[in-house]
């Protein structure tokens, strides 16, 4: 996270972030106000109980009347039934507005995150953003449907219990309130230690499922190297400190909600004695009276009582609210689709960098490229060459302006990359990537992605052009066969032709092969490098390579090294540098041309 949460405070400005929320529910706004006008009336029923309870204790003496009782009696069951009424209308109520309203958070939170540049996701962790989508909008789920109903019933029945007190006597009602500064210390005191506790709590569970993400995004690793009692212990020593940190807060609300109950109880005994002392006195009391004031001050003592719960609550709704809005606050990719595409600029394939230098954002002080310059032709196939490090990943980072370079300009068909709409340029773009990510649904969905509207008959000519066809034709259910999770039903190399036919159904005018067949047996990359041939037809094509079978009939091999192109030219003509780099690449063997990391 960006900022420690512990640093947050209950204070006027997260009140306002938190009500800002509401934004969300007001498409259901009938909805809320019809819930809260359920909720004041079900709260003002409820304090006419005491009121009309205690004239029924007035009334048991010989001289009341019969048909006052059995009134008094009606009206007290007519006020439970209405009462009851309101309630189911006001739990109803607030339950719609809350799911429809923490939906369109969830899609909100997520359709942002999504655009976000890779520069954010570079410094955060998948499972701390899945825990501000899950965790964070379940702590809002409660606040919204459960704490902000309670905390304006508390509100209603400490202030109208409170007017209400003061007509049947205000010696009482002064004596009563001088138990609240007992309550208003304790909550100070114990609502700072509370609130650091219950943001640590937050941050250690995304801490711990971060640990699950990352396990089961590597459960190859896991088990390749045996580790599975290590990432036990990991888990268990995160989750022990999410239980140590629980059990401090625990303590602190224990110590809280016992001071505040005795306080209601020491308050109940005082005004109790008081009462008779004012009775006896003569001072205008009636038992009657007496037994109001008493259920409204247990009334009003279980509401600020309840605070204290409601308290804790709002302090943990305060954290997830921070952390979602400054997930919200970020700024995002500037991506317009174009529905008609009567704009849409068509690219011919042409690109040229003028003396880019980019760092990444993370290391800034390692400079990846250095006043680089390169230009490509349309329909031009080039091959980059070099060893890790040396800008090979990032010129195709670069190409696809997941970051912008720190200085120079990069150039599509002599016009300024950021003259383009990110959607325009992305939409004419495809990649092949060395370990190929597959989602968890059917090969077909999975070559549809290139083109989310494509027909069934243009999915499977892209499959056969892909050399796919075959294989996919050989399960039971074809196209609609599930890949798992991640592809792990598919071999590497299926793996590699669903990604060629998802970039040949795309049709782009650039594209990126990131070094493609490296993984890949020598029968499947027959296969693989025969769809390569066909998907590189009539395109710009970059390949980041690795076998020189990818790279002998490209128009131009460019060798880097640190940063920097150091030859440039054909196979044959770089083969003939005996002193040079790729010549000695060459020499390492016919498998394998990138330099040793």
């Amino acid at each position: 996270m960006t900022e420690p949460q512990n640093k947050k405070k209950i204070d006027l400005k997260g009140v306002k972030r938190l009500f800002s929320l509401l934004r969300f529910m007001l498409p259901k706004r009938n909805a809320f106000i019809g819930g809260m006008l359920a909720l004041t009336f079900s709260s003002l029923i409820t304090l006419a109980f005491p009121m009309l309870l205690g004239n029924l204790l007035d009334s048991a003496h010989p001289e009341a009347s019969l048909q006052k009782i059995n009134q008094i009696a009606l009206i007290l069951l007519a006020i439970f039934a209405i009462n009851a009424v309101f309630s189911y209308l006001r739990i109803y109520l607030f339950a719609v507005v809350t799911e429809f309203m923490l939906a369109s958070l969830r899609q909100t939170t997520y359709n942002h995150l999504i655009r976000l540049p890779l520069s954010f996701f570079s410094s955060r962790r998948v499972g701390e953003l899945n825990s501000r989508i899950s965790a964070d909008i379940s702590v809002l789920q409660e606040t919204f449907t459960f704490t902000i109903a309670q905390f304006v019933r508390q509100m209603i029945t400490i202030i109208g219990g409170i007017t209400l007190l003061s007509f049947i006597s205000i010696q009482l009602t002064l004596f009563m309130l001088a138990f609240v500064p007992i309550v208003a210390i304790g909550a100070r005191f114990f609502g700072k230690s509370i609130r650091k506790l219950s943001h640590s709590a937050q941050d250690q569970v995304a801490r711990t499922n971060v640990i699950v993400e990352e396990t089961l995004q590597g459960i190859i690793n896991v088990k390749a190297f045996t580790n599975e009692d290590f990432e036990s212990d990991r888990y268990r020593s995160s989750t022990n400190d999410v239980i140590d940190i629980a059990l401090v807060g625990a303590k602190k609300r224990a110590m809280f909600i016992s001071l505040i109950i005795f306080s209601l109880f020491s308050t109940i005994i005082g005004v109790i004695w008081f009462g008779v002392y004012l009775v006896n006195k003569g001072a205008g009391l009636t038992a009657g009276d007496l037994f109001k004031f008493i259920l409204y001050t247990m009334f009003i003592g279980a509401s600020i009582s309840g605070m204290a719960d409601l308290y804790s609550q709002l302090q943990k709704a305060l954290g997830a609210t921070d952390s979602l809005l400054d997930l919200l606050d970020e700024t995002k990719e500037v991506i317009e689709i174009e529905e008609d595409k009567k704009d849409f600029t068509k690219l011919t394939g042409n690109i040229e960098f003028k003396n880019v230098s980019f760092s990444y954002p993370s290391r800034k002080d390692f400079q990846v490229l250095d006043a680089f310059n390169f230009n490509i032709q349309s329909g031009q196939k080039i091959a980059l060459v070099g060893a890790s490090g040396a800008g090979k990943t990032t010129i195709s980072s670069l190409i696809y302006r997941f970051y912008e370079p720190d200085s120079g300009s990069i150039l599509f068909d002599g016009k300024d990359s950021k003259q383009f709409n990110l959607n325009e340029l992305r939409q004419q773009m495809a990649i092949v990537p060395q370990e190929v990510l597959l989602f968890g649904g059917t090969i077909g969905e999975n070559i549809s992605y290139g083109k989310p509207d494509a027909s069934m008959e243009e999915i499977r000519e892209a499959a056969h052009r892909a050399n796919a066809l075959e294989f996919i034709d050989s399960f039971s259910e074809g196209f609609a066969t599930l890949v798992g999770e991640r592809g792990v039903q598919l071999s590497g190399g299926q793996r590699q032709r669903i990604a060629i036919a998802r970039a040949i159904l795309r049709d782009p005018k650039i594209l990126i092969l990131d070094e493609a067949t490296s993984a890949l047996d020598t029968a499947s990359e027959s296969l693989v490098q025969s769809a390569l041939n066909e998907l590189m037809k009539n395109r710009t094509s970059i390949i980041i390579a690795h076998r020189l079978s990818t790279i002998r009939s490209v128009d131009c091999i460019f060798v880097l090294e640190n940063g920097k192109i150091i030859e440039k030219g054909t196979h044959d003509e770089l083969i003939k540098l005996i002193d040079g780099k790729y010549f000695n690449l060459n020499q390492l063997g016919e498998k394998s041309i990138s330099l040793p990391i």
